[in-house]
């Protein structure tokens, strides 16, 4: 877009937002509450007095991350899963999510030295960074439709049918980023179908488990949806969002077995690779996300306050868009309530970006990445005005166009 946006409007320009707040950051990684502050769940304050309290012996550690794992494990397949009961799994604790899959891209080079990851297009930037440093070959598969900013569900399907045989396939299981959308679970059904059709091995990022739904085990749907089809699974977990243990770095890697002979000598293969890599982890983190998985009462209140966190974000992606409607905004902003989780792609173009940082101090990703997180009642009516002055041009252009 060349067109210079429309100048802001004497009432906008001389708003107190304008004279007190420099950034909307809207590029927030971490939980924050209304008034803009990290969230830190009161369960996890609970935890580090429990641990306070007791004292726990170094020779302990190795049980604890066992214990880690393990529960881990259970958040992802259910308390009941077989896969639990029997020790059909093999699994370490990591750096965080990022971790998880640098691990997993390694093993994947050291015993499939001839495979691919196919990563959907599009996704988490580093990703790319992750299976390229392993000397992966990257390729992508369809998955975001820009016009309907929805799942472009027809074409996914046809990449997994038309991928060769045995490729290793990442997905997010709920909350998609960059782009909130995530697939029904009639689609997770079909999807699942194609790829063992084809022998395709699923790898699991999941960052985000109780955003899109504010419930853990709905969010965990698709995995569950694929270990009932029969698929051996890795999945690579964080804790850094849903515990708000963004500085602790806590992550799990497991990967789905046929036998407990087999879950032995994977688990080992993990370790000596891990050992490797970072030889050991900060242990805080795992010992708090412990305690709180492996505590009831802990555990239910973590799940109410998920479920308060995801509410928030929920609410904050009704009023932006109920704020972009009320502007008289001839645009669909249907897309906003409809993504799930923590990020919004909302559609804007990079030149409209530039716009928001240049004129208003509001800072995104390139592609229009809106991070919830960073919106709040107190400047959501801000961030809406400012969305509106920048796309007014094309809302003209458009308008004009409906006119002839």
């Amino acid at each position: 877009m060349n067109e210079k946006p429309h100048k802001v409007n004497d009432d906008f320009a001389g708003s107190a937002w304008c004279s007190r707040l420099d950034l909307v950051q809207t590029e927030m990684l971490r939980v924050r509450d209304d008034d803009g502050k990290p969230f830190i769940p009161q369960c996890v304050r609970d935890a580090e007095a429990m641990i306070q309290r007791c004292k726990f012996e170094e020779s302990s550690s190795s049980a604890i991350r066992s214990k880690f794992v393990q529960e881990s494990v259970k958040l992802a397949y259910g308390n009941d899963s077989y896969v639990v009961r029997e020790g059909l799994f093999a699994g370490v604790p990591t750096l965080s999510g990022t971790g998880a899959c640098r691990l997993f891209a390694e093993f994947q080079r050291h015993f499939y030295p001839n495979s691919q990851i196919y990563l959907p297009d599009p996704t988490w930037s580093n990703h790319h960074n992750i299976w390229e440093q392993a000397e992966i070959p990257v390729k992508t598969f369809h998955y975001y439709h820009p016009d309907t900013k929805g799942l472009d569900f027809a074409a996914l399907i046809n990449d997994i049918k038309n991928a060769p045989d045995c490729s290793f396939f990442l997905l997010h299981p709920c909350a998609h980023n960059p782009t909130g959308v995530d697939p029904t679970e009639e689609q997770w059904r079909e999807i699942s179908y194609h790829l063992k059709v084809k022998n395709h091995f699923p790898f699991f990022d999941m960052a985000y488990q109780g955003f899109s739904s504010g419930d853990l085990d709905k969010d965990a749907a698709a995995l569950r949806i694929f270990l009932e089809d029969g698929h051996l699974i890795g999945c690579a977990q964080s804790f850094a969002k849903n515990m708000g243990l963004f500085e602790h770095k806590v992550g799990c890697l497991s990967v789905l077995c046929q036998n407990m002979k087999q879950a032995a000598a994977m688990k080992s293969q993990l370790q000596q690779i891990a050992h490797a890599m970072y030889s050991s982890l900060p242990f805080q983190g795992i010992l708090l996300a412990t305690v709180i998985l492996s505590n009831p009462e802990m555990k239910a209140l973590w799940r109410k306050e998920i479920k308060v966190m995801a509410e928030r974000i929920q609410t904050m992606r009704t009023t932006l868009r109920h704020c972009l409607e009320n502007l008289d905004s001839c645009f669909n902003w249907e897309h906003i309530t409809s993504q799930v989780g923590m990020f919004c792609f909302s559609g804007l173009t990079p030149d409209q970006v530039k716009h928001l940082e240049k004129l208003f101090h509001i800072y995104m990703t390139p592609d229009g990445r809106i991070s919830m997180a960073g919106v709040t009642t107190s400047n959501v009516n801000y961030l809406a005005n400012a969305i509106h002055q920048v796309t007014r041009i094309d809302e003209e252009v458009l308008r004009s166009c409906n006119e002839q």
